[in-house]
């Protein structure tokens, strides 16, 4: 029988920011993979419809909500999923938010707030899982990253500069904790409709505009950006660290499309 070398079971996955979105589709997608996985976010009600989908599924999972904002708070996820499942292998990053508003126009608090949650706050959630993390002998971080941490998109410079602090920490990260056999990588989502940014994209010139930058001339399917976190939180990626991977349907690579 051939071996699988992204099996994760026996594994134990936090996804902060995994009640909603793309978040939400990688803490199934490693739950239906073997990991028991632990999906958190700030709203209850999120939490236990993703938590009861994964058991569902015959998985294992806990319920306990987090603020990235508070440190405390990740603290005390940290300390409930150790108590539950003994230890932490994998930790995802995908908890963020984004203003539409001219930069001019951007106040100082605006500005903080974004770089607290998607960057700051990604700081946290690591330092607060580095000890499990290197407990695990096999460590894995993913951090979500985004399309506007190398391109710009129009009026939302703040989310820009927190996605392009993501992938300068991914490879410090990357590099410092190589010797802790802790591995962190990013993922580069495309453009995904969800229902949180479908008004955005459905029938709108900015929806038109991404599409027509996309090769693949579509949107991302959620499901679709679970392979890429199962093979980084496996054996399968053991050697990679400090890396960044677009699942973009082409879009970081492309130049003129017709």
């Amino acid at each position: 029988m051939a071996e699988n070398i992204t099996d994760l079971t026996g594994r134990v996955a936090v996804v902060i920011g995994g009640t909603s979105g793309l978040g939400r589709a990688i803490a199934i997608g490693l739950a239906r993979s073997g990991a028991k996985v632990v999906p958190s976010g700030r709203r209850e009600q999120y939490l236990k419809d993703v938590c009861a989908e994964i058991q569902q599924a015959g998985g294992e999972t806990l319920e306990q909500t987090v603020e990235v904002l508070d440190r405390s708070s990740i603290d005390r996820l940290c300390d409930a999923v150790r108590a539950r499942f003994g230890g932490v292998d994998i930790l995802v990053n995908a908890a963020g938010r984004t203003v539409r508003r001219p930069t001019a126009e951007v106040s100082e608090e605006e500005w903080a707030l974004i770089m607290d949650t998607n960057l700051t706050g990604m700081l946290r959630a690591c330092q607060a899982f580095y000890r499990p993390l290197k407990e695990s002998g096999r460590g894995r971080v993913i951090n979500i990253a985004s399309l506007g941490s190398f391109v710009a998109f129009h009026e939302v410079a703040a989310y820009g500069a927190s996605k392009a602090g993501v992938v300068a920490l991914t490879r410090s990260l990357g590099s410092e904790w190589a010797r802790d056999q802790i591995n962190v990588n990013a993922i580069v989502p495309g453009v995904f409709r969800t229902s949180l940014n479908a008004q955005f994209l459905d029938d709108t010139e900015r929806g038109r505009e991404l599409l027509m930058r996309t090769p693949m001339h579509r949107f991302g399917l959620p499901q679709e950006l679970v392979g890429a976190a199962v093979f980084l939180a496996s054996d399968a990626a053991s050697f990679i660290t400090g890396q960044t991977l677009a699942v973009d349907g082409g879009f970081l690579a492309s130049g003129v499309n017709s």
